[in-house]
């Protein structure tokens, strides 16, 4: 007699200021999504323990991750986006039902005028950032080369399967030089 295998859920909590809610029709929503996406893609090679996994992503201001920014990172800037990971739940102590990642912050105007610089939508943009923090949630980082590429070749995979294009491929495309120009410089005779 084969057993069926544990369902998982995933409790994603979104905590929206009015200042987004203006900005984007259904910021909790692309949260979600985001979120979800980045979850699975990762629980397909790392299989997690929890039966329940929670995590919070709050949408606010610059000036709220401001604060953060200084007081955790000794950043006093606002940046676009912050992860907090908790890790409750992970230790052998712990009860393995549950755990709870952590948290993923994301300032509005930082990240819209990224969106404008980079000329993509807000939407997307948004969704990347998530994907972004989950990520680092679940033990990514880009502190050096081989870690920021993995992460990234993760990041676009996930992003694919939401519809999003690669955020990375501008800055990946082959630089055109400008050809050579003939010397001006007169000849000494």
């Amino acid at each position: 007699m084969s057993r069926a295998p544990k369902m998982q859920i995933l409790i994603i909590d979104v905590a929206v200021a009015a200042e987004w809610k203006r900005t984007l029709r259904t910021p909790a929503a692309i949260c979600r999504r985001a979120a979800a996406a980045a979850f699975e893609a990762v629980a397909k090679t790392r299989k997690p323990r929890a039966r329940t996994v929670e995590l919070a992503i709050v949408l606010t201001s610059d000036a709220a991750v401001k604060r953060l920014n200084a007081l955790y990172r000794g950043k006093n800037k606002p940046t676009d986006v912050l992860s907090f990971p908790a890790w409750l739940g992970s230790g052998p102590e712990a009860d393995a039902r549950e755990a709870i990642l952590g948290d993923v912050v994301v300032a509005r105007a930082t990240s819209a005028r990224d969106a404008k610089a980079e000329q993509k939508p807000l939407e997307e943009h948004l969704a990347h950032l998530v994907v972004h923090g989950v990520l680092h949630l679940l033990g990514y980082d880009h502190e050096n080369d081989s870690d920021a590429r993995a992460m990234e070749r993760l990041e676009i995979s996930i992003l694919k399967t939401l519809g999003i294009t690669n955020p990375y491929y501008a800055r990946d495309l082959p630089v055109k030089r400008a050809p050579a120009r003939k010397s001006s410089a007169r000849k000494k005779s």
